[in-house]
């Protein structure tokens, strides 16, 4: 239950998200899936949370390890890290925490970009979750702000939707879907003349 509500909270904040309710299945998703955040309790079946990390750590994936634990002690959080954890967060916990430290985690797994992205007239503020073109305050929803971003941070380079699509949605997305296309479209629409995201034809997307 605990875990659906994270993932479900997260989703609203735009991440996202899988989930995977034991350790077994954890790994079968993390060899498959590219994943910048791993939020992990310690406490899971079939395979331990504790093993988990460690495995994640060996295969140098990359991705961020949050542990989550009902342990509160010195000693607990330490052995917690020395496991190769990124951080630590002791339950229960405020919501707005967790968001807090998933988003700091997501951040070192990407180049480091300015906390404001800026392109083509477009100013986007990820904190605030605000956006602007030239100067003018555009209201998205909360995927097309996700795709936008995602846009930014390429710097110019080309987004495929594969990609947008394994970022800003779920691994229960069908891959043939049209969301990606119709969410573009709505952030055309939104954003307005001149277009400033351009198709790249069987590539993907970018901000010119």
């Amino acid at each position: 239950m605990m875990a659906e509500a994270i993932a479900e909270g997260l989703r609203q904040e735009a991440f996202a998200v899988d989930v995977a309710h034991d350790g077994a299945t954890a790994l079968e998703k993390l060899a498959v899936n590219d994943y910048d955040v791993l939020v992990l309790d310690r406490d899971l079946p079939k395979v331990h949370g504790d093993e988990v990390c460690r495995q994640v750590i060996a295969a140098g994936t990359g991705v961020r390890v949050l542990m989550l634990t009902v342990s509160v002690t010195v000693a607990d959080r330490v052995a917690g890290l020395n496991l190769g954890a990124d951080d630590y967060l002791a339950k229960p916990f405020a919501f707005a925490e967790l968001v807090a430290h998933v988003r700091a985690l997501g951040r070192r797994t990407l180049a480091v970009v300015p906390p404001v992205l800026e392109r083509s007239g477009i100013r986007l503020d990820p904190h605030h979750r605000e956006t602007y073109r030239d100067g003018r305050y555009v209201s998205l929803s909360r995927k097309e702000f996700a795709v936008l971003e995602e846009l930014l941070r390429a710097g110019g380079a080309v987004v495929s939707a594969e990609t947008l699509l394994e970022k800003v949605w779920d691994e229960n997305m069908d891959p043939f879907t049209t969301i990606v296309r119709v969410t573009i479209s709505g952030l055309r629409r939104k954003l307005g003349e001149p277009q400033v995201i351009e198709t790249v034809t069987a590539v993907g997307y970018r901000i010119r």
